[in-house]
């Protein structure tokens, strides 16, 4: 390859490179936060569209299977506890550790309260997995 092929192979690749739409990927924790938001607001379609359409919901322990699978299956639980109970998350602690974002969450919804804590992973820019604690 000569001095004058390989320029014009840079040249091209570079001309590749800033032609290509960038795409930027929503961070894991923008991501969680846009889903709490969507869940105090009582929005079961945009909370729903944080999620994957094959997530899965776990609580946490030794012998931990999903609960919870599918997006669909998303919205049939939390439709109905949005409208009655009108449920509000307050986060009283974040982590995150890469593609993993851990909430401690403060839920209010009717005249209960509980605190618990939440551990979502993130894939393709959606919730893939969450575990809850018991």
């Amino acid at each position: 390859m000569t001095l004058r092929s390989l320029a014009g192979a840079l040249a091209l690749q570079a001309a590749v490179l800033v032609a290509a739409p960038s795409v930027a990927a929503e961070a894991p924790e923008a991501l969680v936060q846009r889903q709490v938001e969507a869940y105090n607001a009582g929005d079961v379609q945009a909370f729903a569209n944080t999620y994957a359409d094959d997530v899965e919901l776990f609580e946490l322990g030794a012998d931990s299977k999903p609960f919870l699978r599918g997006r669909a299956a998303l919205i049939a639980e939390y439709g109905p506890m949005f409208a009655k109970a009108k449920p509000k998350a307050t986060i009283l602690h974040r982590t995150v550790s890469g593609a993993f974002v851990t909430d401690h969450e403060r839920v209010t919804a009717g005249p209960r309260t509980v605190e618990s804590v939440a551990v979502y992973q993130v894939e393709s820019d959606k919730i893939r997995r969450v575990w809850f604690t018991p």
